[in-house]
């Protein structure tokens, strides 16, 4: 099978639009064309990142020869066309639009939220509307709370964008429209759920009708201070603002027109660690067990430039650095280039989106990555994409977009790689020792191993042969594998070969930055020192160790995101006490901030010298992204050398898989109040069978030295005999467990809750 990326941008044409020639490419609407060239046209519905909506008929403009007004949200732009977005007729009919939303809007702007931001106020100014000429009888429709977010549906306006974006964007599914003339609203079909990515859906609501509870009746808009900054929890590194008043952060916000955010992003705001003063003696602590230190053991939630100065430090003092699941990513793309030739994978989040079939393999994407998974989505929901799933574990919340499963057994990931690469490559004319790898394969060997079926393989074959444009998808389950290094050279082939857009998605965290800015080491020895883990001497933005240090919205610096973006961060709550810089210049290291570092990134892992308050944070009125910079991939030795599939044990009975629900990241997620939530086990009741456990069960096992004590949960909508175990309650032992996410553990039973 002969893989090729095919991407039409459209051929030249120029049109005129208020006088201006305007270029473009053909297959752009008016309004995208009437954006690149800085000229205005009104909406109400329109929204960048989502189908065009056309319900609001704002955008109206005219089109020399064309009989009437036409939408420019939908409309092509054609060779040629003369186009006028703005005369007394036009103006006249968005008057007339305007007075229409305005029928019944209630008058309480003064105590609305979305006062001082709601385009349903600016275009009734913009359009002059003094007074209200007709009215109509006004139903009863109580405020909603549907958790995380309210709903006012006498605010409404029906502008659909929040059933786009829970449709396009988040995927949940959870909002629907329900017609009934003026009585039409917006109905929560899935309220149990109370998801986060509603969050999302509220953001770009133009009115008050949807807004985040919690923000609800707590300030205006206008009071607050906007502090651009990047999500630091996921890997993603998102654009997001933090609204700041009095030293306290209100709400996260982000650019909703080209951007979105994940519930952690939007709620896991509150984790500074407050209160810090500067100890003077715990200091010099520090600075003598940093010093001494025969191993420094770090989180990746870390900014570059923090990590950079932790790289200083070892090559002065020869400690040992140990961050384990950056280690694992860093020796799994370091395989991974010996075959690419390059340093970075090639896959972006938007060649996901643009991507008619998809494949994911070890992770639990929807937990593992949201926005990664809204990716995903956008291209099941834009180019219908075929979505085939490998893992061990089946996610109800993919089951919307997955278009085929494929469960292997758990460790038996390299088999799966090289089944799915052979199926792959098959018809791909590749060189002699890569096809004398895959020749020797023994398929039915390995698909009875992986429990992964040759007819399976055959279908996901079958179902690419008429599509374009391939995405991979590969995740944190290969990284910490034992046999990893080798799994990265056979998936990397999918890369050199088969034209796919791979992206493998780096550990929460600032786990790409750390795997390339650090000599990262396996195992510590001796005296240790840990940043935000447990060791002999702890540095803790956690407020629990023997130093305090920052959290990272209490700093300056920049993260590597998951699309190798080097995007800034900036500081949205106070801290008074002693940062990782003041420890470097105590060891004889000398820069007066720790963001003098952020010019001094290793240049040959891809870095630029850039001044950190040269780095731009924005994006233009047609939606590039100007945050940072992307990173340069480096050219790397290429050694094509594989070997033998490995056979090994596999894993009998019961099992627990390392996972973290979504909106849950780290020990600094599970501290922000509205995201809180009780840690379980969860298993199925074939679980529950297999381990003589039943729901409410308190139990206790051991990862990686690490004693977890959990109560034991049934959930119906899980299959199987492997349990979800959550490290986000762990605080500073979280980091400690590192090993392959896949566990065969003993279960010692303790008490049951209430006995």
């Amino acid at each position: 099978m002969s893989i090729h990326n095919s991407i039409n941008t459209g051929k030249e044409i120029t049109l005129t639009i208020d006088g201006k020639e305007c270029k473009t490419t053909f297959g752009k609407t008016i309004i995208d064309v009437a954006r690149e060239n800085d000229i205005y046209i009104p909406t109400m519905c329109y929204l960048s990142k989502v189908k065009p909506i056309a319900s609001c008929r704002m955008c109206i403009v005219d089109v020399e020869g064309v009989d009437g007004a036409i939408l420019s949200c939908q409309e092509k732009a054609t060779e040629g066309a003369v186009i006028t977005t703005n005369n007394s007729e036009l103006y006249t009919e968005r008057q007339n639009i305007m007075k229409l939303y305005n029928v019944n809007h209630p008058l309480e702007c003064g105590v609305c939220d979305k006062s001082g931001e709601c385009d349903l106020q600016n275009k009734t100014m913009e359009f002059g509307l003094s007074d209200q000429p007709f009215t109509t009888k006004e139903p009863h429709r109580p405020v909603q709370n549907w958790g995380h977010v309210s709903y006012d549906p006498a605010l409404c306006i029906m502008c659909e964008k929040c059933v786009r974006v829970s449709t396009e964007i988040t995927g949940d599914e959870a909002l629907k429209l329900h017609f009934g003339g003026y009585s039409s609203t917006i109905v929560n079909t899935k309220i149990e759920k109370n998801y986060a990515s509603l969050g999302e859906a509220a953001a770009v609501c133009p009115v008050g009708a949807l807004v985040d509870t919690n923000f609800k009746y707590s300030t205006n808009a206008w009071e607050l201070e906007k502090i651009p900054s990047a999500c630091p929890h996921c890997g993603g590194g998102c654009q997001m603002t933090y609204e700041v008043k009095h030293d306290t952060i209100y709400r996260m916000t982000n650019n909703f027109e080209f951007t979105s955010l994940c519930g952690a992003g939007r709620y896991g705001f509150d984790y500074a660690n407050k209160n810090v003063s500067k100890d003077l003696k715990a200091f010099e602590n520090a600075v003598e067990a940093v010093k001494n230190a025969e191993s420094i053991l770090f989180a990746p939630q870390i900014t570059n430039e923090e990590a950079f100065i932790l790289q200083k430090i070892k090559e002065r003092t020869g400690a040992k650095l140990v961050s384990s699941e950056a280690r694992g990513y860093q020796k799994f793309m370091r395989a991974y280039s010996s075959v690419t030739g390059k340093s970075l994978y090639s896959g972006t989040l938007k060649g996901i989106a643009d991507s008619t079939a998809i494949i994911v393999l070890g992770t639990k994407i929807y937990d593992d990555a949201p926005t990664v998974k809204y990716h995903i989505n956008m291209a099941s929901k834009w180019n219908r994409a075929r979505v085939a799933y490998m893992h061990p574990l089946e996610d109800v919340e993919m089951k919307n977009i997955v278009t085929q499963f494929i469960k292997y057994e758990p460790q038996s990931e390299e088999g799966v790689a090289a089944l799915l690469v052979e199926i792959l490559l098959r018809d791909v004319d590749v060189p002699k020792n890569v096809k004398t790898f895959l020749n020797d394969l023994d398929i039915g060997n390995l698909s009875a191993e992986s429990n992964v079926g040759e007819e399976e393989l055959e279908l996901l074959r079958k179902s690419m042969l008429k599509k374009n444009g391939f995405s991979l998808v590969i995740g944190s389950d290969v990284y910490a594998h034992p046999r990893a290094e080798q799994i990265a050279k056979i998936l990397a082939l999918v890369e050199k070969y088969a034209d796919f857009n791979v992206v493998c998605v780096p550990p929460a965290g600032n786990a790409m930055g750390v795997s390339l800015i650090c000599d990262l080491d396996d195992e510590a020895t001796g005296t240790t020192v840990g940043y935000n883990v447990k060791a002999d001497f702890v540095l803790s933005a956690l407020g629990n160790g023997d130093l305090d240090m920052p959290a990272l919205n209490q700093q300056e610096g920049t993260l590597t995101t998951n699309d190798k973006r080097v995007v800034p961060m900036n500081v949205a709550q106070p801290y008074g006490g002693y940062v990782m810089n003041d420890i470097a210049n105590a060891l004889d290291l000398d820069a007066e901030y720790t963001i003098e570092y952020t010019k001094a990134l290793p240049s040959n892992k891809g870095f630029k010298a850039v001044e950190f308050d040269s780095l731009p944070d924005y994006f233009d009125t047609v939606g590039t992204e100007h945050r940072g910079y992307v990173l340069e991939t480096i050219e790397t030795a290429v050694e094509e050398t594989f070997e033998e599939v490995a056979e090994l044990d596999g894993f009998d009975g019961a099992v627990v898989y390392i996972c973290n629900p979504k909106e849950q990241f780290s020990a600094f997620t599970n501290i922000c109040e509205p995201l809180k939530e009780e840690a379980f086990l969860l298993g199925s009741s074939q679980f529950a069978t297999a381990t003589k456990l039943s729901d409410g069960d308190s139990i206790s096992f051991i990862i990686d030295g690490v004693t977890f004590k959990r109560v034991f949960k049934i959930d119906t909508s899980m299959k199987g005999t492997i349990a979800l175990n959550p490290t986000y309650d762990m605080g500073l032992s979280a980091p400690l467990v590192s090993s392959y996410r896949f566990s065969r553990v003993e279960i010692m039973q303790e008490k049951k809750i209430g006995s």
